[in-house]
């Protein structure tokens, strides 16, 4: 039985485990000092502790991971997203110890992996982008000369950016130096490097990324879009798949530009092409390649039926794509429904959405048709201080977007935490908006009309079932059997607490 050795933590680790294992592949899972009692530690087959809490310590360090994946006789290695996922130098080390990497070759991760490459590639593929300026280690200089060359506003990105750490609007010639300072540090505190690009600002766009799957004999499938707009300071939390803006005439454009774009890399595995709509004039322009799986997969597994993680480990072992016709030639007749995914975070916001810390005292989880949720937590974990602070992603789907937006609500409404603040309250007032009713709405929707936002003081009235059900299982359902029952008094109290309010 081949073994899969899993480079992560949390949610993901978890989800992998569990793809590994309806395939019947054994896994071995590395973890940091605050992760051994995880629970995704309880789910795999093997642990092996590497290094302390710090990630540079463990999850990032290179060296530890392959002399795990050694040590225990794995023959496949999972990098998750995030940490090494996107790292060539991690590639390469598996290909050196003989592992086969669960993703795509380090000559198209180089190749896509930096904005500037990757924009270079979609120019001579043509596939359109954002009017900029895209010369590597460009001077502060420079990149203010083709500022004016542009036209103001401009948006400054790191090269090697994501999750919008090394960006900045810039609206005036004279904030761009003190703007592109504070983006080359933070850009490389981030990643490790300060090069920069600048381009046109488009006002109110949308953010929509389609997902890919491509196998080693030059098959693409192009498994439909997600649409990604509402962002909270550019870090996505809520998506949903199909886009409810998309027409025929445009998929057909934006998924030929992504197949054009990912055949050009000789890319395999799976992975995801982002685009910036313009609402306005109905153009779209290629944003980056994200050469991994993405944290909102589940919402394109719900519309597809296709389990993308498994098909990642297919792929890795040489596998063709082996799709029915429908979505392999990305026809839209194929789409399931709707789908949308809510990240729930461990974070106060009553106090600027500052992380929130601590043990978990109580946790109950939403269920019911076409309901899933994606976590790594459960009562009595720790919500640790050194890693993200998403504690699970609620998914629902539905016959269409209507149906599964009240479900969402529901869902929402159906899931608690004892012990740490989240964002709960938050993200139903989000998905009660009626702009999000309607889907009007763009990257800065959240920041126009939630950037005042305040948690409501209002106690919920629907506690009843929820703290009979917590105080009799003491832990979420995902608890693996035999493991230690968390008890919680606090339950019993019925005191109208909801972790959606603060106090």
């Amino acid at each position: 039985m081949k073994n899969i050795l899993i480079a992560n933590r949390g949610e993901i680790a978890l989800r992998v485990i569990r793809a590994a294992r309806e395939m019947g592949l054994g896994t071995v899972l590395v973890v940091s000092e605050a992760d051994q009692k995880s629970l995704a530690a309880q789910y795999a087959d093997e642990v092996v502790l590497i290094g302390g809490s710090e990630p540079s310590q463990s999850y990032l360090d290179i060296e530890k991971v392959i002399s795990a994946a050694v040590q225990t006789g794995a023959t496949l290695v999972h990098p998750g997203y995030g940490f090494l996922s996107e790292r060539p130098a991690f590639v390469e080390a598996c290909e050196k110890a003989g592992l086969a990497f669960i993703g795509p070759s380090a000559e198209s991760m180089k190749l896509l992996g930096g904005k500037i490459e990757a924009k270079t590639l979609a120019v001579e593929n043509e596939v359109p982008i954002t009017p900029g300026f895209f010369e590597p280690g460009a001077t502060t200089e420079k990149l203010m000369q083709a500022a004016a060359d542009i036209g103001y506003p401009v948006m400054l990105k790191a090269s090697a950016g994501g999750g919008g750490r090394g960006m900045r609007v810039v609206r005036d010639p004279s904030e761009f130096e003190s703007a592109c300072n504070l983006a080359q540090e933070e850009s490389e505190k981030a990643f490790g490097d300060r090069a920069m690009m600048v381009e046109k600002l488009i006002e109110k766009p949308r953010h929509i990324e389609v997902q890919i799957l491509a196998d080693k004999h030059g098959n693409v499938a192009c498994l439909f879009e997600r649409e990604c707009s509402l962002q909270r300071r550019h870090q996505k939390i809520l998506e949903e798949a199909p886009s409810p803006v998309m027409t025929d005439e445009l998929w057909q454009k934006m998924s030929g530009a992504a197949r054009r774009l990912i055949q050009a890399a000789k890319y395999y595995g799976a992975g995801t092409v982002e685009f910036m709509v313009d609402d306005t004039s109905g153009e779209f322009y290629f944003l980056e390649v994200n050469a991994r799986l993405q944290v909102e997969h589940p919402v394109t597994e719900m519309i597809t039926g296709v389990d993308l993680v498994q098909w990642q480990i297919r792929i890795a072992d040489g596998e063709k794509l082996a799709l029915p016709e429908a979505l392999m030639t990305g026809d839209r007749t194929a789409i399931r429904g709707h789908a949308i995914e809510a990240r729930i975070i461990a974070e106060d916001p009553s106090a600027g959405f500052m992380p929130s810390i601590g043990k978990i005292l109580g946790w109950a989880e939403p269920s019911g048709p076409r309901i899933r949720f994606d976590t790594g937590f459960t009562g009595g974990d720790e919500v640790s201080r050194f890693y993200d602070s998403m504690l699970a992603k609620l998914i629902v789907g539905g016959d269409n977007r209507t149906v599964a937006t009240d479900r969402l609500k529901v869902a929402l409404r159906d899931t608690h935490v004892l012990g740490v603040k989240t964002n709960i309250s938050y993200l139903l007032d989000v998905v009660s908006h009626p702009g999000f009713a309607i889907a009007e709405f763009d990257t800065g929707f959240l920041g126009r009309e939630f950037g005042e936002w305040k948690p409501s003081e209002e106690l919920p009235a629907e506690l009843g079932n929820l703290v009979s059900a917590a105080s009799l299982s003491g832990s979420s359902s995902a608890r693996s059997e035999g493991s230690e029952r968390i008890e919680s008094n606090a339950w019993g109290l019925a005191d109208g607490f909801r972790n959606a309010t603060p106090h």
